[in-house]
């Protein structure tokens, strides 16, 4: 049932919220449009009032301390933990140098000695597992690998649309499209286009060591990827080191046979592409387990400004 406003008794006459009455001998809903309308505008302010109280408590609540702590809310951590392998992040401290240039090797089928894997359709892919045709996978510890490319010239901002070519031997040590049994085959080879953030990211399988070299990755970088059917295109070619600890616990299983004996007989130091800093800009970050897979990940700064001048195809092993 509707509730009847009653007016109350002041010495000046009846009143309503403190306001006469325009007609004192009439009933509060009486009283005309006039009063109507001050009464809205009354109880208008009082909500404002409130709603501005209420305002300033949700700001007074988010703001932080004076000692500079912070709600709940924006301490959260945003890092999400990948279970199979983990993805590898671009968190790293910007490096002290530009990435070295490094040769590409005895086994680059950039087209440079003879045989180019650039030019074929569906290079450009995230996972290189397999060879391109679907044909032969390689198999070994999971292995996401994350190389951001900064370009210095421009002030170390993100080199997007850089196209990278990455590229590395399987877990006996065979290089595709070269080892002997490996001719027809294209796996562990593949190109990524650079996002926002500079960043390309390939799935494949963690490495060998062979005889004479430090387990390693080998990567060039092109302007864009029209440009990767050429290896003259190539702005800058390096070599991403791999840490020992990482390296020991993978090199313990069955599949990777030959491998712990080729990394004792080797270091970061006398290796003849890393020997020169210990791999200072080169060695990775790795994350992960056998079991669920790494994630290795390195930032490279490239100045895109020189001209790249490669060394000569290190000698050691390799390709079985």
């Amino acid at each position: 049932m509707t509730r009847i406003p009653v007016p109350e008794q002041t010495p000046q006459g009846p009143a309503y919220e403190g306001r006469l009455l325009d007609r004192a001998d009439e009933e509060v809903v009486d009283q005309g449009a006039p009063f109507d309308v001050r009464t809205l505008m009354s109880r208008r302010g009082v909500l404002s009032l409130v709603g501005l109280g209420a305002g300033v408590a949700v700001l007074a609540a988010c703001t932080p301390t004076a000692s500079g702590a912070s709600t709940s809310a924006s301490t959260a951590t945003t890092t999400a933990t990948p279970s199979s392998p983990a993805t590898a992040t671009s968190s790293a401290a910007l490096p002290v140098g530009e990435i070295p240039d490094e040769t590409a090797g005895p086994y680059p089928a950039d087209g440079s000695n003879g045989v180019d894997v650039l030019e074929q359709s569906g290079i450009v892919r995230s996972d290189i597992r397999s060879s391109i045709d679907g044909g032969a996978t390689a198999a070994g510890v999971p292995m996401t690998l994350t190389l951001t490319i900064l370009d210095t010239a421009g002030g170390d901002v993100p080199f997007t649309g850089a196209a990278v070519y990455a590229w590395h031997c399987d877990a006996g040590g065979g290089y595709s499209m070269y080892s002997d049994g490996l001719e027809d085959v294209t796996y562990l080879r593949g190109v990524q286009v650079a996002d926002a953030a500079g960043a390309v990211t390939f799935t494949s399988i963690f490495p060998a060591c062979y005889s004479g070299r430090w387990p390693h990755i080998h990567f060039e970088v092109y302007p864009s990827v029209d440009r990767i059917t050429d290896a003259a295109n190539a702005i800058a070619t390096s070599q991403v080191a791999l840490p020992q600890d990482a390296c020991d616990a993978v090199y313990a299983l069955s599949e990777y046979d030959g491998s712990s004996r080729n990394l004792a007989q080797v270091s970061l130091d006398s290796d003849n592409v890393f020997g020169d800093d210990g791999g200072a800009l080169q060695l990775a970050t790795v994350t992960g387990d056998v079991t669920t897979g790494y994630a290795v990940s390195l930032v490279a700064r490239v100045d895109t400004t020189t001209t790249p001048s490669q060394a000569a195809a290190p000698a050691g092993g390799g390709g079985r």
